[in-house]
């Protein structure tokens, strides 16, 4: 049965709404607005001003204006797809004249002497004026004349082929005030009053019917702070959960274990990674777990910062667990860690899905009873099977490649013994550096910790970026590196599902070994390898019997190889910004001068944009930025926050006060509240727990 206007609520299914054509519903589906409410929330993007009704001979240039006269002279122009409708206007004052391309068929419905009201886009033709394309109306002399249009601003909506900007607004005007009627703003008044903030739904009317710029500005202001300030309330949220309800074994770290532990690293700390440790130090001598971002740039020495807090829980009787997003790079940080204890008593084990079913059930039953000191794996770590004695420090390498349920899901191998659960100090790590405004944004359950600079012995690296015509001359270049007893990576797009990558890195081996450096010793890698296989072709290239390793981004962190100095990229525009930096800091690793070549092509003014900001610096963090800059906030949620919902209004990156505002108040509100408990609290605590409650995991607090 069709909701009339004064039954509309937000949850109203669209294709119920009287005022709402079944046709418009089903366009609005496609872009996934079904309710009342998802119709509401979509804003406009922009806004065009449409001047008021004027006469012909005040209308402005280069302005939406509206006029109405009569028509007096009309012609169809041009030949085939490219005719036109041309129109005369007069209305006493002046002549507007007017243009409908690949319309020619209005012929049949506008004529000398029609009336018309019209309102389009206006600018200068040869000595008078022109709109193209207008909306236009016929008059009927026997209906009276209409009235004469006010000035407004007119909201401009994200539209599809199958809906326009125009219906969106009607479709907008015929719900809005029969709906915000009854919306309920979850801020209190003395709050409101203190920000400065309009009540709700005074909010949604300013951002679809502004009568002025300032309206504009403040309901987006309204809509913005509430967008940040859920999402801090869900951060902080989960802060205060965990630092009430749940415990973390203490270690102390003194000054003989300090030492003892560093005995075991292959070099002196940096003065960035010295401030790590202590802070991760602090930590682990407390009774909260700890849940601390360490990120740092490719190759700044995470790994060894991440041993000490592993090695720390060993001393004390508990067992630590590192866990990495792909197998090449588990079995890197296995070979990298049992190498630096080497000759220790602690054990050291690795755990990934390629394990055979013996080795697996061995690993397991030795990981339950404590002979296993430290594990190292990939997802297989999350498991039912894998059961620990006492774990105490868990290690997530490249945190953002691991969604939130996976990430939590290593607490829950903790001790649940006692009043409160038991779960480990918890260490996540990034050689993606987080640009300021992302971090604060996303990462107020975590506190952060950066190494900013690089261990003694690594050399800058060189970039240089090549369109397609100099490959051979690149290749030639290599070539003569390798002479010089060097090596070098060729690193290709990974393959689209289904494609053989396989068959595809071997054409692209076979071409170098005829080609360019034939004689030379290439090899390929990639992740579909068995892992025996992929350790194989890795362990010959690191001791110096493969010349050119070609690869897919598999590649990408972990791999460390100090004579490697030469890195090619193909294709380098289907690249991102950070996994071009990422794969860069494969070489620069010795004490050779280094070097990496994009060749590409750049389509697009952002994909020309990102190979001169990996050509113009080696920073990390610049670089971020620069990412940021060139995808903005939504694009870097999907991609890194797994499935973080993108801001429909804030731009953290332009409302960086406002940020900062909502986190100052969810942090104050948090601490009166640390569950949003109060009856009072009840609207706001549904909405975060709707808009965030899956993607932040806050189905536990709930």
């Amino acid at each position: 049965m069709p909701v009339e206007a004064g039954d509309i609520r937000m949850n109203t299914p669209l294709g119920t709404v009287r005022a709402i054509a079944p046709r418009d519903a089903d366009r609005l589906a496609t872009l996934g607005l079904t309710t009342v409410g998802e119709l509401i929330a979509h804003l406009p993007m922009r806004y065009e001003r449409e001047e008021a009704e004027s006469s012909i001979e005040n209308l402005p240039a280069d302005a939406v204006v509206s006029a109405r006269g009569e028509v007096t002279a009309t012609r169809v122009a041009g030949f085939g797809r490219k005719q036109r409708f041309e129109a005369v206007l007069h209305d006493g004052s002046g002549r507007l004249d007017l243009v409908w391309f690949s319309q020619p068929y209005l012929h049949r419905k506008i004529g000398a002497g029609t009336r018309l009201r019209i309102q389009g886009k206006s600018r200068r033709r040869g000595g008078g004026l022109q709109v193209a394309n207008p909306r236009w109306e016929l008059i009927d002399d026997g209906g009276g004349e209409p009235g004469s249009r006010e000035a407004r601003l007119r909201p401009v909506y994200p539209a599809s082929e199958a809906i326009d900007s125009r219906s969106i607004e009607s479709c907008v005007r015929s719900v809005l005030r029969p709906a915000i009627v009854r919306l309920e703003d979850h801020l209190s008044p003395e709050l409101r009053r203190e920000r400065e903030l309009p009540a709700l739904h005074d909010a949604f009317l300013m951002v679809h019917e502004p009568r002025d710029d300032g309206e504009i500005a403040s309901g987006r202001r309204r809509l913005a702070y509430d967008e940040l300030l859920l999402l801090q309330l869900g951060v902080q949220l989960k802060r205060a959960h965990r630092e009430r309800t749940l415990a973390a074994p203490r270690i102390e770290v003194d000054g003989t274990l300090d030492a003892r532990i560093r005995e075991r690293f292959p070099f002196e700390l940096t003065s960035a990674q010295e401030k790590v440790v202590a802070e991760i130090a602090r930590d682990l001598a407390r009774p909260i777990p700890a849940n601390r971002l360490i990120q740092g740039d490719v190759g700044s020495g995470k790994t060894v910062v991440a041993l000490y807090a592993l090695l720390a829980a060993v001393a004390v009787g508990q067992q630590g667990v590192l866990m990495a997003p792909t197998s090449l790079l588990a079995e890197q940080h296995f070979l990298s860690i049992s190498g630096m204890l080497e000759g220790s008593r602690v054990r050291v084990e690795l755990l990934t899905g390629s394990l055979a079913a013996g080795e697996r059930a061995g690993v397991l039953a030795a990981l339950e009873s404590g002979e296993i000191d430290v594990l190292i794996g990939t997802h297989a770590l999350l498991t039912e099977g894998v059961r620990f004695d006492s774990l105490a420090v868990a290690v997530i390498d490249e945190q953002h490649r691991f969604g939130v349920r996976q990430r939590a899901a290593l607490r829950t191998k903790g001790d649940a013994a006692g009043d409160k659960p038991v779960v480990p100090h918890t260490f996540v790590m990034t050689a993606t550096p987080i640009p300021r405004t992302l971090a604060m944004t996303l990462l107020g359950d975590l506190d952060v910790s950066t190494i900013d600079g690089l261990p003694p012995g690594r050399t800058p690296v060189r970039t240089k970026v090549v369109g397609r015509d100099k490959r051979d001359t690149v290749y030639t270049w290599v070539r003569e590196r390798l002479d010089e007893g060097e090596q070098a990576y060729v690193v290709v797009p990974a393959i689209e599902s289904g494609g053989d990558e396989d068959a595809t890195l071997r054409a692209v081996v076979r071409e170098l070994e005829s080609g360019a450096l034939s004689g030379k010793r290439v090899a390929a890698i990639h992740g579909r390898l068995k892992r025996s296989t992929r350790e194989h072709v890795m362990g010959r290239f690191r001791s110096g019997l493969i010349d050119c390793l070609v690869a897919t981004t598999v590649i990408e962190v972990g791999v460390d190889v100090p004579n490697a100095s030469v890195m090619v990229i193909e294709q380098s525009e289907r690249f991102g910004l950070a996994q071009l930096h990422q794969l860069r800091g494969r070489v620069g690793r010795g004490a050779r001068a280094s070097v990496c070549v994009l060749i590409g092509e750049p389509t697009t003014e952002d994909g020309a944009a990102r190979l001169g900001a990996m050509r113009d610096s080696t920073d990390g963090f610049e670089l971020a930025e620069k990412d940021l800059e060139l995808r903005g906030m939504g694009e870097l949620f999907g991609a890194r926050q797994s499935g973080l919902p993108p801001f429909r209004v804030a731009d953290p990156t332009r409302d960086l006060e406002l940020l900062r505002l909502a986190r100052r108040d969810a942090q104050e509100w948090i601490e009166r509240s640390p569950d949003l408990g109060g009856p009072e609290e009840a609207l706001v605590r549904r909405r975060l727990l709707r808009r965030y409650g899956e993607s932040l995991g806050l189905g536990d607090i709930a």
